[in-house]
């Protein structure tokens, strides 16, 4: 399997997941702007997301797929699906408990994570969406299930497409939602939780045939019998000892995010949203480079951890990281000097205005700092679960989460809410490099020859990519060109595909080939 490929799947695959969430934003931005009202439904958005990265591509994620590409290397496939099974049947009735408690307990989850609606006027519209959406975590737990059993069966395209069913149906909930809800008296901003919903049920029924395929759809059992028998089955025990310090790990990323929440309702109405803007830019490369790494990484390290491949083991990982730096660097340098034509293309429009974008360019550019890390992270980390050891990620984070909050401190009062992101930023280098040296420390990662002279080739073509940029940023006042949408986004647009060439071509010409990437796994 060439995993070059497999990776260019993923990523492509991703890009058109990143591609319509951009313009599900653009929707968002142009009919409600950044207003007490996006900052409620994102509020009550990012509860259910919160605790899907807890429990779904999270924690449990971390858990299960080792175990699983483990199981099926060592033991073969009817004992694999008999694991699936089991965890399928754990996982349901938790979930429905889950959302049980979280329905009822919404407000005091809204408070908890973000107090200031209260003084804005958003807290009630944040706790009754929060209420509708939370089901959401549990289709979206079922879908990490059978992600990541496709993805063990080196299935990668149907979960990293499956995305683009929910920012298809945000967008249709804003393109025709918002005007109905208009005309039946209703609070517009319902028709996003409508079309959250709907997406949630989308992309788990997309996954169910193609797990029926490979033979690996899960019997979940409805029966308190079935549940008892599931729940002594050996792996369930061994996927929740691993969730354990998983769940500590996501969730020292989650307290911080629960934190800068609080933080930015309390700097003022629309901060919580020129935030969730930012990161909406931020995730393009991140989920493009290091998402689609990591998908494709886990398990194959898991495999290969099984199997006893040491070397194998520290080349996959050599290998993930020169892609990173190859592909997560020009994409830092361009977040950081050209955000403000980015965020004027994709935003400036309807009621996002010209002062909402200046705001969300700072906070996108605190994010650009920290990318190179926040990617490298995707890598780094899997090094470690496919060993099956949460543990030491865990601790770093922790470490990570305390020096973020003081980095808060330092930035907010000077930065307001871009404070927040550049600490974020800040503290992805400092979790990345201090995974990459422990790593190193332990033999499970050693940098191939060649290191240096790549480093130098990538860093000089994106010191020339980023003149590039500097030069077109100020030749052009991308917000008066706000009237002239056509234009701006054809300048944009020649502007970037300029900028790549001019990148690649310079790897080209110091001696840099694509193909020197492609492996097989």
């Amino acid at each position: 399997m060439n995993l070059l490929r497999a990776a260019s799947t993923v990523s492509l695959l991703t890009l058109a997941s990143r591609i319509t969430g951009l313009v599900r934003e653009q929707m968002v931005a142009a009919a409600f702007g950044a207003s007490v009202m996006t900052d409620a439904f994102n509020v009550a958005f990012r509860i259910p997301n919160l605790l899907r990265r807890l429990f779904a591509e999270g924690a449990f994620s971390q858990a299960f797929v080792p175990l699983l590409a483990e199981s099926r290397a060592r033991d073969g496939d009817e004992v694999t699906h008999a694991l699936i099974d089991a965890v399928a049947t754990v996982l349901l009735w938790a979930l429905l408990v889950t959302c049980v408690l979280g329905v009822v307990g919404a407000p005091v989850l809204v408070w908890v994570m973000a107090q200031g609606l209260q003084k804005s006027g958003g807290f009630d519209l944040a706790v009754a969406m929060t209420r509708f959406m939370f089901p959401y975590i549990g289709f979206m737990s079922l879908v990490a299930l059978s992600a990541g059993i496709l993805n063990t069966w080196k299935r990668f395209a149907v979960p990293a497409a499956t995305p683009v069913l929910l920012n298809l149906s945000f967008i249709a909930a804003a393109w025709w939602g918002v005007p109905y809800f208009k005309a039946w008296g209703i609070e517009p901003i319902y028709a996003l939780a409508l079309g959250v919903m709907v997406g949630g049920v989308l992309q788990l029924a997309v996954q169910l045939p193609a797990l029926k395929r490979i033979g690996a759809l899960p019997s979940f059992g409805l029966s308190v019998a079935r549940l008892r028998s599931a729940w002594h089955h050996p792996g369930v025990h061994r996927v929740l000892k691993q969730m354990a310090p998983a769940v500590l790990g996501v969730s020292v990323a989650q307290i911080s995010l629960l934190i800068n929440t609080q933080i930015a309702t309390q700097i003022g109405a629309g901060a919580v949203s020129w935030l969730t803007y930012a990161d909406r830019l931020m995730e393009f490369p991140t989920a493009l480079l290091g998402v689609a790494l990591g998908v494709v990484l886990l398990p194959q390290l898991s495999a290969t951890q099984a199997e006893g491949g040491s070397e194998r083991y520290a080349a996959l990982l050599d290998w993930g990281l020169r892609l990173v730096v190859l592909l997560a660097l020009p994409c830092a340098v361009a977040l950081i000097v050209f955000p403000e034509a980015l965020v004027s293309v994709l935003y400036h429009r309807g009621a996002f205005s010209a002062f909402d974008v200046h705001q969300t360019v700072t906070a996108l550019r605190g994010y650009g700092a920290g990318l190179l890390g926040l990617v490298a992270l995707k890598v780094l980390a899997p090094g470690f679960y496919a060993k099956q050891d949460i543990r030491t990620p865990v601790k770093v984070a922790i470490v990570v989460l305390v020096l973020t909050q003081l980095l808060n401190l330092l930035f907010v009062p000077r930065l307001g809410h871009a404070g927040l992101a550049l600490s974020i930023g800040c503290g992805a280098l400092v979790n990345a490099l201090w995974l990459l040296i422990g790593l190193y420390r332990r033999g499970s990662w050693r940098p191939a020859p060649g290191w240096l002279a790549f480093g130098s080739k990538v860093l000089v073509a994106s010191l020339l990519m980023g003149a590039g940029l500097t030069w077109a940023a100020q030749t052009f006042d991308w917000v008066a060109l706000g009237a002239r949408e056509l234009q701006r986004a054809g300048t944009l647009a020649a502007v970037l595909l300029a900028a790549a060439a001019l990148y690649f071509g310079t790897l080209l010409a110091l001696g840099v080939r694509v193909r020197h990437f492609a492996r097989r796994g």
